[in-house]
């Protein structure tokens, strides 16, 4: 099976020989750059991620000679197992069954971490590779975290402010900028904000949250979104506008809308009823 048959495959679905596919599709340099940015794409998923995996991906990343889309998909790829990592520890697992460790070494967990910062501040490198890199370093968070994002949204350029928007949503000391940006009329910078605030759980946005859900026209990404983070901006009041949505002819709305009552009772300790 090829790389692209791997594409229309839901990862669960992947034969046994994907992850070698994904890796010789990625270290091709002979292959097309949309090609190996499809297999640096997959390589990111926590399916087949490994400390094997993880290196090509890095290697790719730091490569001053890899074309700009390549380096960066291989930067936001590392970003879902530095997540992954970061929430389950190393610690626990080092002594336990290997079948509960985490996807990665703390290693090279680590070489990842200096990798995406390095690449991150290195301004000859490309601007996308350098973005993208925020984006993925931020998954696991470090105390220099902050200081990077706010660098990056205070620039002139449209582009940094969007990632900044993003990186937001995985640290501290943001909600008022995340609250502006509920009104920004970029929309992808819109989009990022809602996210944000819902991870962040922002109280402070949930006017912006709740005229989302009230409005029967509203971009149908932006509505899930706001549907995502609800439960986290105002559980209490979330439910009133969640129930409406739930009997939508919209399947992927109305289960959205169902999964989040669900939260906000988990979250106010009531029962669930869905």
């Amino acid at each position: 099976m090829n790389i692209s048959e791997l594409a229309h495959l839901d990862p669960w679905e992947w034969p046994e020989d994907a992850k070698a596919t994904i890796a010789a599709a990625l270290a091709d340099r002979e292959a097309s750059v949309e090609r190996r940015t499809l297999a640096a794409e997959l390589a990111g998923d926590l399916v087949v991620m490994d400390d094997s995996l993880a290196a090509t991906l890095i290697a790719a990343l730091t490569d001053a000679g890899e074309p700009e889309q390549v380096r960066a998909q291989a930067a936001i790829s590392l970003g879902p197992v530095l997540e992954q990592c970061d929430a389950d520890g190393f610690d626990e697992f080092e002594a336990e069954d290997p079948s509960f460790a985490p996807p990665i070494s703390q290693k090279r967990f680590v070489e990842a971490q200096r990798a995406l910062r390095a690449v991150l501040d290195d301004e000859s490198a490309p601007k996308l590779a350098r973005r993208r890199a925020l984006e993925a370093v931020v998954r696991a968070p470090e105390d220099w975290h902050p200081a990077a994002i706010r660098k990056a949204y205070q620039t002139a350029d449209a582009d940094w402010k969007l990632s900044a928007v993003f990186a937001m949503g995985y640290a501290p000391g943001f909600d008022r900028q995340i609250v502006e940006n509920l009104a920004n009329p970029d929309a992808d910078v819109r989009f990022e904000a809602v996210r944000a605030a819902g991870q962040r759980e922002v109280a402070a946005a949930w006017p912006a949250i709740a005229r989302i859900l009230r409005d029967r026209k509203a971009d149908k990404d932006l509505l899930l979104a706001s549907i995502e983070a609800a439960p986290g901006v105002n559980a209490e009041q979330a439910v009133d506008l969640l129930e409406p949505l739930a009997d939508s002819p919209d399947e992927e709305i109305a289960e959205a809308a169902d999964e989040a009552i669900a939260a906000c009772s988990d979250r106010s300790g009531g029962e669930d009823d869905f």
